[in-house]
């Protein structure tokens, strides 16, 4: 398993139930293309499938029927497929999760050798096949739904379902052997009921479930045994070693297909203007895209001409590909160092924490623990693994602190835990904090005006808090912060600050996280700039991995052999700091806790001072954040910059603040509404409008020569409006198909395309995250130019682009940071962070969308996005996030005794077979009972009719001397009243029927020792003598 789990939503008009039908039986994807294309896009490739796999797991056991469109389309929509019953209540929100999407997805290698060797595919098949049965029965063990007020008790599962479809080809129609489970979001809870499962719980426990897939793929004794029969082994990637070269040039020729096909499509639109392409028109696209250059073309398409026709791909790329291997050995089935391998799941599960101030879960230690025995080499069955794991989760366990001091009852998937090396980074940051920290003086405000006129050009001058930001900086306190929201003018303080520091001798180098931030702050202050790392570096800071992949950091002593250059360190040459320089870090909220140590140090060493300006509240950095927030509380000087500058309208530049860090819920919907009265909210009914309206906002703003932000939640929804805005602009005839690149994740680059380059290349001249436009494309890179500086140009290698460019029309909050265009879109879905940046980007125009029903829905959409968590600086900090993460947890009830009448009311059923028997009598009963009446009913009804017109004495024979019409109507409206009562006592029993299968389930679900301790107090309870209370004597009488 690799990758996220994705939801498939009900949509507007119940859209995605559709296109979940479409794609189902009709589909044909790429498990690789970008899910946030929509399910417009995944419901277009086919494959005829007429049914697919249910499997049903209840209680450990799976079993499997077969689905067709129809019974289908009713389990998507929360319906039994069988009887058409819902389960449990219609959640009708076009946001409504149907089923969670996830992908068994190997390496491509493993997909080249079972084209190669078809008895591979067989064995192959056969593990992706015990490989779902796992996931799946992990799903049901693992996941609960929610009960009770607020959802705060947990239910355990006693049955999940979900639907299995496979596919062999990419839509490049390149070999790529995968499958989908789709866990459908209804599940029947151990208490009898249907409901939704939580899908908090399947998100954060998914990285297990990925886990599980790498340890089948690597572990599997068949599967290995199969491979080593052909001469196949497992590299340290865990790719097929002997193939593994070709999946690099494979990917190149999908690329190739990809322009293809681009091409292809757009003549067949040119062809037919205004309509779209249908399922089989795509497919035949795809085909002849696929065959395009190669020697033997498909006359049509069918398996065995397809198969051949990629074996002939493989052997011009190495003919020895086909040639058969010498079996090998097969690994022995080696233990592994315990200590290392949980030292490896440490890493794993703290690299997946900084998100979460480096907490981490129970769920992401497992999978740490189940990846890093995947890698060690050892062989055998799943069932052999399980002690193995489990020592390696209870030593890793020991490499971390607990933040919730061994609470008990703790869902799995609460982030309760921390490395304690992290632990340890953010004590000793804080430790050399307050080593450094020295109160001094700043430069008065008055001084700084003056040093401004000659600073500054064109009769700029300093605002209050620039003035006392620049002199804070210039002055002689050790440690300085200046915090403040986007467009304080923060560069202008600095420049000013540089100035100052100059006129009293002192040198003022600026760095940054990234090389990027360091070029503009350099070009903008006219200042000395860098990167941070090349700072340290410079002063014999070097980084690596240890053998277990923890980040290292050691220093270089002068004359020490410097193994990245093979030469002796000769101590900095670049950089030199002097006592009393100022080392401002602009950015600062990207700066990480190893970087800031090693920083921390230089300070110390050198006796130069810090200033740290920037703003915590925008993007984090990729490792641990918190640096600029911990060195803030030891900061004696700090200045937060409130007066913002970037907006042409103060009163939204007012607003921007307040939007910021809203205080409470309260405080966040006020400002939501004070961005509706300003028409800053657009409200959309689902993803697809929201999409929509950023495309059309791109086109309003960039028709009229101005620049636009875009900012998405994710990347996948960037990618979406990326393809959708090159799309508009190839039918506006602002872009050509006549020249074509492939980018990153096979996305197709045109002349004219705004890019972004996500590598620093030294030779190439160009850093991470710069944005660019396609100026040229030739047939060895493209030319690009700078999207800020016509006259800034630099050529990248087609390898640079399929591998680190992508469109950037649109981007998340990592890629606009530091951007400040004409006007900002934010999309739904972002949070506090994106949210804010991406509503301080633009400087005439800021909005945001949100999918909501109603207007009220959607301004507490925006200020929900607008509440952060708690700021996890340090432990304390760490502590209490944890436990706010806990208390909003659903949590497993207490026990209820066996003998509570009230929580059990047939909890002291001896035999629950035999009251249920008896109560199945009595509906069965009273059913019998309602349909006599209903017939007698019916046969009266027409004779009382008759009464009422005949004479009474002709028909008074036929129903005796005493029914007459008044007599008949008198029994008709007892019956009548019989009936009401019936059908409340039917009512009635058949929810005391629920309530005893409750019992059942919950009986079920006991372990064993829990079982037979209640049913044995039964059985002693149900042999008792009863007593009767004598409540005059007060004493109990046999």
């Amino acid at each position: 398993m690799r990758g996220g789990l994705e939801r498939w939503k009900r949509g507007v008009e119940s859209h995605g139930v559709r296109a979940a039908i479409a794609y189902a039986l009709e589909g044909d994807c790429d498990a690789a293309s970008r899910p946030s294309r929509g399910v417009d896009a995944l419901a277009r490739y086919a494959d005829g499938a007429p049914t697919v796999t249910r499997f049903t797991a209840r209680d450990g056991a799976i079993t499997t029927d077969e689905l067709d469109r129809e019974q289908l389309l009713s389990w998507v929509d929360g319906c039994d497929p069988l009887t058409g019953e819902r389960r449990g209540r219609l959640l009708s929100s076009p946001d409504a999760d149907l089923v969670l999407d996830g992908t068994i997805n190997a390496p491509k290698s493993y997909s080249l050798v079972t084209m190669i060797h078809p008895e591979l595919a067989q064995e192959f098949e056969a593990l992706q096949d015990r490989l779902r049965d796992r996931v799946v029965a992990l799903w049901q063990a693992e996941l609960n739904a929610r009960r009770g007020a607020g959802g705060r008790t947990r239910e355990d599962l006693l049955q999940v379902e979900v639907v299995e479809l496979r596919h062999r080809r990419s839509r490049a129609l390149d070999p790529h052997i995968h499958r989908h489970l789709w866990l459908n979001v209804r599940v029947l809870g151990r208490d009898g009921q249907w409901s939704n499962v939580d899908s908090r719980v399947a998100m954060k426990m998914h990285t297990l479930v990925n886990a599980e897939g790498e340890l089948a793929a690597r572990t599997d004794p068949e599967w290995i045994a199969a491979l080593a029969r052909h001469g196949y082994t497992l590299n340290a990637d865990g790719e097929i070693a002997e193939v593994a070269h070709a999946v690099r040039t494979l990917s190149r020729r999908s690329n190739q297909i990809e322009k293809n096909r681009a091409l292809l499509l757009a003549r067949w639109r040119e062809a037919h203007p205004g309509q779209h392409a249908s399922p089989d028109v795509l497919h035949q696209i795809d085909r002849h895209a696929w065959a395009t250059g190669r020697p033997a073309k498909p006359k049509g398409f069918n398996e065995t001409e397809w198969e051949q026709l990629v074996l002939d791909e493989l052997a011009a790329i190495d003919p020895e590909l086909l040639a058969p291997l010498a079996a090998v050995a097969t690994r022995a089935a080696v233990s592994g160092d315990i200590d290392l391998l949980a030292a490896r799941a440490i890493v794993d599960a703290d690299s997946r924490s900084a998100a979460y101030g480096g907490r981490f879960s129970e769920f992401d230690i497992r999978a740490g623990a189940t990846r890093a025995v995947a890698a060690s080499g050892i062989v055998a069955a799943r069932e052999s693994l399980q002690p193995h794991i489990a020592a390696v989760v209870a030593r890793a366990t020991e490499l971390t602190i607990d933040l919730l001091d061994d609470t008990a009852d703790r869902p799995a998937h609460i982030k309760g835990l921390m490395a304690t090396a992290t632990a340890s980074l953010k004590v000793e940051l804080a430790s050399r904090f307050d080593a450094l920290q020295r109160p001094g003086a700043p430069l008065s405000a008055d001084a700084m005006q003056l040093v401004a006129e000659s600073a500054l050009a064109d009769g700029l001058t300093l605002e209050s808090g620039q003035a006392r930001a620049a002199g804070a900086i210039a002055g002689t306190d050790r440690l300085v912060t200046i915090t403040g929201p986007a467009g304080t003018g923060k560069t202008t303080t600095l420049r000013v600050a540089r100035h100052a520091l100059a006129l009293q001798g002192r040198q003022m180098l600026v760095v940054a996280p990234t090389k990027k931030a360091a070029s503009v702050a350099g070009r903008e202050i006219g200042a000395t700039a860098s990167s941070l790392h090349a700072l340290l570096a410079d002063h014999g800071w070097r980084w690596g991995r240890d053998d277990a992949g923890a980040e290292q950091w050691s220093r270089l002593t002068q004359g020490e052999m410097d193994a990245s250059t093979g030469m002796p360190y000769a101590g900095p040459t670049r950089y030199l700091i002097g006592v009393e320089d100022r080392i401002v870090v602009d950015e600062a909220g990207m700066v990480d806790l190893h970087t800031a140590n090693a920083l921390a140090v230089l300070a110390a060493e050198t006796g130069s001072g810090i200033a740290m300006v920037g703003d915590h509240l925008q993007a984090m950095p990729v490792g641990h954040s918190g640096a600029m927030a911990c060195m803030a509380r030891r900061s004696s000087a700090v200045v937060e910059l409130t007066a913002v500058h970037r907006f042409r309208d103060p009163e939204y530049a007012a607003l921007t603040l307040r939007l910021r860090d809203p205080a409470t819920r309260d405080d966040a919907l006020e400002v939501a509404e004070d961005l509706d009265r300003r028409g800053l909210i657009t409200r959309v009914d689902d993803i697809d409008a929201a999409r929509a309206a950023m495309v059309d906002g791109y086109f309003r703003w960039t028709g009229d020569h101005g620049r636009v932000s875009l900012v998405t939640g994710t990347n996948d929804e960037a990618d979406a409006i990326n393809d959708a805005i090159q799309e508009r602009r190839l039918e506006l005839g602002q872009l050509s198909l006549a020249r074509l690149a492939i980018g990153q994740g096979e996305q197709r680059i045109l002349e004219g395309d705004i890019v972004q380059t996500r590598r620093n290349d030294r030779a190439a001249d160009v850093e991470n995250r710069a944005l660019w436009t396609v100026h040229r494309i030739t047939s060895t890179g493209i030319e690009l130019t700078s999207l800020t500086d016509a006259g800034e140009r630099r050529t990248v290698s087609t390898d640079y682009v399929a591998d680190h460019v992508h469109l950037a029309y649109a981007s998340t909050v990592h890629g606009i940071q530091g951007e400040t265009t004409d006007a900002s879109i934010v999309g739904p879905g972002v949070d506090a962070s994106g949210l804010y940046v991406g509503m301080t980007r633009g400087r005439s125009h800021n909005e945001a969308i949100a999918v909501a029903r109603t207007d009220a829905l959607a301004r507490a959409a925006i200020a929900d996005s607008m509440m952060r968590g708690v700021i996890e600086v340090d432990i304390d900090d760490a502590r209490r996030a944890a436990r706010v993460e806990l208390g909003r947890a659903a949590r497993s009830a207490p026990p209820t005794a066996w003998n509570d009448r009230v929580a059990r009311p047939f909890g002291t059923a001896v035999s629950l077979e035999r009251v249920e028997a008896d109560l199945r009598d009595e509906i069965t009963t009273r059913r019998e009972r309602l349909e006599s009446i209903a017939d007698w009913m019916a046969r009266t009804e027409v004779l009382a009719a008759q009464l009422d017109v005949d004479a009474m004495g002709a028909v008074a024979g036929r129903v005796g001397d005493d029914d007459t019409l008044t007599a008949l109507q008198a029994r008709r409206a007892a019956r009548a009243e019989e009936v009401l009562g019936l059908e409340v006592a039917l009512d009635e029993a058949e929810a005391t029927m629920a309530t005893l299968v409750a019992e059942r389930a919950r009986r079920e679900a006991m372990d064993a020792a829990a079982s037979d301790a209640e049913h044995r107090a039964r059985m002693d309870a149900a042999a008792a003598p009863v007593a009767v209370i004598d409540r005059s004597a007060g004493i109990s009488l046999g």
